[in-house]
């Protein structure tokens, strides 16, 4: 138990609230970047959402955490595994697919914990760096994300707005002094 969060593993059951989760956590972030609400707001969208979690859940080479308040609501999550990107190689890289955390529980320590778990999921797969994509007018996490240590490498590919999302690294193996 961290502070008043706890993580653990998602099963199958947490399709729902994982696609709850990624709905209301993408909603944040896409309009804080300037697309509007009403774009996002698709009835269909959300059932599409939820059958890629189950999905998600269902690949064994993937690792998924929620992270839980101590009432058992799901206020963040992690998914993470192989890398997507066919110009990485899988036996080095290990792909960070999403950290997304709702907004009441930002300042709490979710996010640091979430990201954690990443990098020891990374190191159990013996990788040795961290890879992911990140939507270039998300401020927020950029800064996250740069402040543990992620630098972009140079890779993009168009994202909404006109607004591209950016692949950053993470060197995964401690520098000797």
């Amino acid at each position: 138990m961290h502070q008043g969060f706890r993580l653990r593993e998602a099963t199958a059951e947490d399709a729902d609230v994982l696609a709850n989760v990624h709905t209301r956590t993408r909603t944040a972030y896409y309009t804080a970047g300037g697309l509007p609400e009403e774009l996002l707001v698709d009835p269909t969208a959300w059932g599409h959402r939820r059958d890629a979690w189950a999905r998600v859940l269902a690949t064994p080479s993937r690792a998924t955490l929620v992270a839980e308040d101590s009432d058992g609501t799901t206020v963040g999550l992690l998914t993470a595994g192989p890398p997507h990107h066919e110009d990485l190689d899988a036996s080095t890289s290990y792909e960070l697919y999403q950290i997304g955390v709702l907004a009441h529980a930002w300042g709490r320590g979710v996010g640091r914990a979430l990201h954690r778990e990443f990098v020891a999921l990374a190191a159990a797969a013996s990788c040795t760096e961290g890879v992911l994509e990140c939507w270039a007018s998300n401020s927020r996490a950029q800064s996250f994300y740069a402040r543990n240590g992620w630098r972009p490498d140079g890779t993009r590919r168009p994202g909404p707005l006109d607004h591209d999302y950016v692949r950053l690294r993470l060197n995964l193996v401690p520098h000797s002094s």
